[in-house]
């Protein structure tokens, strides 16, 4: 027996005894005695069952409640996890040198981009360089190289990002592989995507 189990065994005898004593001070009948010494014993139990398995009783709650009103974005340490949208894609909030935007997670695209209006916002400058020849889903378009101060993501943050910025963006931002890369792991769990720094 460990030092700690005969300090736990010692507590048990304490309260057992404590119990005892005062239902024999109030001369209770023994059948009722023992009933109340069964419900103090449950009683017992269950609070050190709930003080033993607090970390876990209080993760499986927040579970519960993620499903019955899901959050968007749920920090778990230093990881990030992200609830799929209705739309069936990942978006996050993000904050551009303090601004914060809504951006679309996307891992076919190369690099992290801003439309005009979030640039603008966000005191991001175009110019960094020679304009970027991207391949879209409307064919290729030329866009403004630019660099991010700070890129926050929930608890992730990134210094000096590079970015692209194009008015064929129209109002969509997107965190490309850019950034995905930049972390230890990332990947999809069921409904939620998961950033690992």
């Amino acid at each position: 027996m460990t030092e700690g189990q005969g300090v736990n065994l010692v507590w048990a005898v304490v309260m057992l005894v404590i119990v005892v004593s005062a239902l024999v001070s109030r001369r209770i009948p023994m059948g009722q005695a023992a009933k109340m010494a069964l419900a103090w014993v449950a009683i017992f139990a269950i609070g050190l069952t709930i003080y033993a398995f607090f970390n876990d009783i209080k993760a499986f709650g927040q579970r519960i409640w993620y499903e019955i009103n899901p959050p968007a974005t749920v920090a778990e340490g230093e990881a990030l996890r992200i609830r799929k949208s209705p739309d069936g894609h990942f978006w996050v909030d993000v904050s551009i040198n303090g601004n914060e935007e809504r951006f679309l997670i996307d891992s076919g695209a190369t690099v992290t981009a801003l439309s005009v209006g979030a640039a603008l916002r966000s005191d991001v400058e175009p110019g960094n360089g020679y304009p970027m020849i991207l391949n879209t889903a409307n064919g290729a378009i030329s866009a403004d190289r630019a660099e991010v101060r700070t890129l926050i993501v929930g608890t992730i943050r990134r210094e000096n990002m590079p970015v692209v910025i194009a008015e064929e963006f129209g109002g969509t931002n997107v965190l490309g592989m850019n950034f995905l890369s930049s972390l230890s792991s990332w990947g999809v769990e069921g409904e939620w995507l998961v950033l690992r720094p």
